[in-house]
């Protein structure tokens, strides 16, 4: 198995022209199942954390993971079989652009309600952790995939990075709403920075559905 640092180690022009072009493809693949394995232990451990501790943010977290791992998903089917690949480019970048927008649905109604019920979850320290590796690992990812959709002049896997560095701040997010209700019983400040992250979520997932990208960096 590849590590995800060497994947993400920048590659220069020589390497770059040198590498065939399978290779990099298996790498976006490798990429994306690491995403859907990520996805899979994000949703059992957030939604199951969630319950637990009564947390709409952590169930609410957990749930963006499964809307991730459609991400993922799509970008499996584009880099499927080479050249067909190219032909798949539009549709799974729709797909990608469609699962930014209900997960910037899903993240307003969640925050809205906790918002309008005052629920202040129970302290979850799995939930802490688990927003912590979040935090450190996304990030990696989301530059991983948009070094691998340079090479591959993907705007479909560049869109799908974008999430993964979505997820990384809605982890950070979750990190200081969680500490804040733990350490000072500040039970809004989670669905007030959740509220403040849709716009961003949204932008993403209208420029992806018309089949642009953000030039920006995350």
């Amino acid at each position: 198995m590849i590590p995800l640092s060497a994947l993400d180690r920048p590659v220069t022009t020589d390497e770059t022209s040198a590498l065939p072009a399978p290779s990099i493809v298996r790498r976006g693949r490798w990429l994306e199942y690491f995403t859907l394995g990520w996805n899979a232990l994000e949703a059992s451990v957030g939604i199951g954390a969630g319950m637990f501790a009564g947390s709409t943010a952590l169930i609410g977290f957990g749930s963006e993971s499964l809307i991730e791992a459609l991400s993922g998903a799509a970008l499996l089917w584009r880099l499927h079989e080479g050249d067909k690949g190219a032909r798949r480019e539009r549709g799974a970048l729709k797909l990608v652009g469609a699962s930014f927008l209900v997960l910037a649905a899903y993240v307003a109604w969640e925050s809205a309600q906790s918002l309008i019920h005052g629920e202040a979850p129970a302290v979850s320290y799995a939930g802490i952790v688990l927003a912590v590796a979040c935090a450190i690992v996304m990030p990696l990812l989301a530059r991983a995939k948009r070094n691998v959709a340079a090479r591959l002049e993907s705007r479909a896997m560049e869109a799908d990075s974008r999430q993964s560095a979505i997820c990384g701040y809605l982890s950070v997010i979750l990190l200081v709403g969680l500490g804040a209700n733990a350490l000072a019983g500040w039970w809004w400040a989670d669905p007030v920075a959740g509220l403040l992250m849709v716009p961003i979520i949204a932008k993403e997932g209208v420029e992806a559905v018309r089949g642009r990208t953000c030039s920006c960096q995350a």
